[in-house]
């Protein structure tokens, strides 16, 4: 009697190479669906950071006589310059009371102090929340509506400094808060000009400082849409931009957020930043 040996078969380079082949194919097609994924988590956790300074702002407001926080407005208590900066202000309105307490002229004790608040999370022209040009300043990817918060103000003579305002209160803004924006995104560090927003500093030197370099301000110099799917060394600082690959995440001044795309009509975007010019907005801007 013959008995049958059977042998333990293994793959052949043939089936093993298919193999390989249909799990690329499988991760190709997931790995697009992940980062969709991922990205709609950071633009979620981006417009609830917005959102939380839109119940800021409106905190402030009432704690201040319906005031709200100029860019560069009046010194801190003690502090003999014009130098509490706008996102300062809203410091102990997003839980961040003992930064607000050590803070100082420029920011001076705290400026080093990363607020996770202050971060997008597609944001990543930044090293751990400091600025790669700054010498350890922390930046955030967020910067107010100079036309907003700047437009008024004054030169202090004692100090020799000036300082930046709003014409306005929270309730007589003339356009209406669901037509004004309040704060858009801009990369928190600009390499291709150095350019980093840093929230501890507001950049006295000007009155109107719009832009600067390390002011975490827009709008100065020319009111330009959005600059989408840039990435960090291809953002302008006159230009608001984001990590985010479809939209610019924006918070208006009656507290809602909406995503911004590359195709916004330019004259729209002229409406929503401008708060006096008369105009409104259409449903779908």
């Amino acid at each position: 009697m013959f008995r049958m040996l059977k042998k333990n078969r293994g793959f052949t380079l043939i089936e093993l190479l298919v193999v390989i082949a249909i799990i690329a194919i499988l991760i190709g097609l997931l790995l697009p669906a992940v980062q969709k994924v991922r990205e709609a988590a950071a633009r979620m956790t981006c417009g609830n950071n917005l959102k939380q300074m839109g119940v800021a702002l409106h905190n402030y407001s009432s704690a201040n006589q319906d005031k709200l926080p100029g860019g560069c407005q009046g010194g801190m208590q003690g502090n003999p310059y014009p130098g509490q900066m706008f996102f300062c202000a809203l410091l102990p309105y997003i839980e961040q009371d003992n930064v607000y307490r050590n803070s100082q002229y420029y920011a001076w004790a705290q400026a080093g102090a990363v607020i996770k608040t202050s971060l997008c999370p597609s944001d990543s022209s930044h090293n751990s929340g400091q600025s790669p040009g700054a010498g350890g300043w922390a930046v955030t990817s967020y910067a107010r509506n100079y036309y907003m918060f700047d437009t008024a103000g004054g030169y202090q003579p004692s100090s020799g400094y000036y300082y930046t305002l709003p014409k306005y209160l929270v309730g007589n803004i003339p356009d209406g808060n669901s037509n004004t924006i309040a704060i858009t995104e801009r990369y928190a560090y600009m390499s291709a000009y150095g350019y980093g927003g840093l929230w501890a500093h507001h950049g006295q030197d000007r009155f109107h400082w719009g832009y600067y370099q390390w002011s975490a301000s827009y709008g100065q110099w020319g009111i330009y849409t959005p600059q989408v799917g840039v990435k960090s060394n291809q953002a302008h600082p006159y230009y608001p931009n984001s990590g985010h690959t479809t939209s610019v995440q924006t918070l208006l001044m009656d507290g809602s957020v909406r995503g911004v795309t590359g195709g916004t009509n330019s004259t729209y975007w002229s409406y929503a930043i401008q708060p006096d010019d008369g105009q409104v907005l259409p449903a779908n801007w």
